[in-house]
């Protein structure tokens, strides 16, 4: 047997390791570290657009004058609330697939604000957050509890 022959041979046994310990990787690991790994993207940016309970003046300033959107003043509470209620609600796993896909939408909005993020970090944020739309909050989460209570309770 020749030397690249053997090489291909090792390569391909290494390959095929690889993949047999990757696809063992859970669904319901990947679907947390999905959930848990975006929410504070979203939610710094929703802190620093508010001062305790209200929105501050710069946030509203910049969606004016900056991002150019409809309606300023409700648009930067709309946001502001969002980016601090929908990530929570991300991590705690409770109407995952609606925050995951408002905030995508959001994402969306952003892209089209700045779209000079698209390929450093939003294309990033609309897999993670497709992802969690698609396939759910996993077993680690309210929304599984909740459907288990009902499913009981209706059997």
């Amino acid at each position: 047997m020749s030397a690249p022959a053997n090489g291909l041979r090792q390569l391909g046994k290494i390959v095929s390791c690889a993949n047999a310990v990757m696809s063992r990787i859970p669904d319901w690991l990947l679907q947390l570290l999905a959930r848990v790994a975006i929410a504070p993207t979203f939610f710094r940016s929703g802190q620093a657009k508010i001062s305790g309970f209200s929105v501050n003046d710069s946030t509203i300033f910049l969606f004016e004058h900056e991002f150019g959107m409809p309606f300023p003043v409700l648009s930067a509470h709309l946001a502001a609330l969002a980016e601090n209620i929908l990530p929570v609600l991300l991590v705690v796993g409770l109407a995952t697939r609606l925050s995951a896909l408002a905030l995508f939408v959001m994402t969306i909005v952003i892209q089209i604000v700045a779209p000079e993020g698209f390929w450093t970090f939003h294309i990033l944020w609309f897999f993670v957050l497709l992802y969690v739309v698609a396939k759910g909050p996993g077993p680690i989460s309210a929304d599984h509890l909740i459907e288990r209570a009902y499913r009981n309770r209706t059997a």
